[in-house]
């Protein structure tokens, strides 16, 4: 511990030794990470921005419609479990409109039954307190139904009456089904009845395709031509163009910078070892060894990197903050850093390989 705090401290007062050679270092490394954040990094933030829109409006959802008489059964939920690549099924049944107990002549609101082995995405949460048969509706339905304090009864027009425990969360794949309230119901009960809406959702926006393949093939349906399959595959398709052709630009792009900067930087650093030759060769005269020199250099290169990081980076959020651009995420900006850090580390190699090969009688020859 001891040797390694040694060197690291000798690197240190060598750098700072020389401030004109260490200065422009950083100043290289500070422009390359400037450079890469303000090109590609805006690109990639501009790239998850759009994703992140497409995203939103759900490019991993299968929705399946099947009208009255399809024979579209809740149990096909069974058949769905042993799908691979999906993340997320559920199935509804017909609506039948309710009204709020307590306004027998307010605003109608569907109501479904709805199965799921993981409700709890919605925002259901089984309670062994609470009695079966209750309602979960979303704040839409709650607004419509007049219950501001999130909670009451519900009743239909046949005299079936639910009460309403709870606030549903609706994603975006579930959003034609607004206003929503559903009550939930075990996997294994009433899987005989038929559902009016299926809900499925792809591991990644590239199964959409062969999970619904997969899925039409199991729905066991009485009659095809009364379910209709709807699918994002076009919006899966575009995010696909999307990322991979902003990502070969930037990753181009970065793959320049860094070569660039590199030749720079072993460049510089040659021509410091050149410059400080008859110190090496004294260190050597010393004892130093080669691997000794080598270590000292790549460990002076390192703390510079690490500090033009530091700069170019915060000088370039900084920037991006200002012309409201949107930043790329906190891996990207890691995996900069590291980045940068070794492209120092590396271009110094070379230099530091020739630093340790100094003959030491010829450079401390007097002439």
């Amino acid at each position: 511990m001891k040797r390694a705090f040694a060197l690291l401290r000798e690197s240190l007062f060598t750098a700072l030794a020389q401030p004109v050679a260490s200065v422009v270092s950083i100043v290289m490394v500070a422009g390359m990470c400037a450079t890469v954040l303000l090109t590609t990094g805006r690109t990639v933030g501009a790239e998850q921005t759009v994703i992140g829109s497409i995203d939103s409006a759900g490019t991993r959802s299968i929705v399946i419609h099947a009208e009255p008489g399809a024979g579209l059964k809740a149990d096909v939920l069974n058949r769905i479990a042993t799908v691979d690549g999906i993340e997320w099924a559920g199935a509804f049944s017909t609506a039948v409109d309710f009204t709020n107990v307590s306004i027998p002549d307010g605003t109608k609101v569907p109501v479904r039954l709805a199965w799921g082995a993981n409700l709890s995405s919605l925002g259901i949460t089984p309670d062994p307190a609470l009695p079966n048969g209750t309602a979960w509706a979303s704040p839409l339905a709650l607004t419509q139904l007049g219950m501001p304090d999130k909670f009451g009864g519900i009743a239909s027009t046949a005299g079936t009456n639910y009460p309403v425990v709870g606030v549903l969360r609706t994603p975006d794949y579930l959003t034609m089904l607004e206003p929503l309230v559903v009550i939930p119901e075990s996997p294994d009960t009433h899987v005989d009845q038929e559902v009016s809406v299926l809900v499925v959702i792809a591991s990644r926006p590239d199964l959409v395709a062969p999970v619904t393949q997969a899925v039409q093939s199991i729905l066991a349906v009485d009659d095809p031509t009364k379910v209709t399959i709807t699918t994002s595959e076009e919006l899966a398709t575009l995010r696909s163009l999307v990322q991979g052709q902003l990502g070969s630009f930037g990753n181009n792009l970065v793959l320049v910078i860094f070569a660039l900067t590199a030749v720079l930087v072993a460049a510089i650093l040659y021509g410091l070892v050149m410059l400080r030759r008859k110190d090496f060769g004294r260190r050597r005269a010393l004892g130093a060894t080669r691997g000794l020199i080598i270590l000292l250099l790549l460990m002076q290169m390192a703390i510079l990197s690490v500090i033009g990081t530091l700069l170019g980076t915060g000088l370039s959020i900084i920037s991006l903050r200002i012309t409201n651009d949107p930043l790329p995420s906190f891996s990207f900006l890691l995996a900069l850093a590291i980045l940068a850090v070794a492209v120092g580390i590396v271009a110094a190699l070379l230099p530091a390989v020739a630093a340790s090969r100094r003959d030491p009688l010829k450079e401390l020859r007097v002439p």
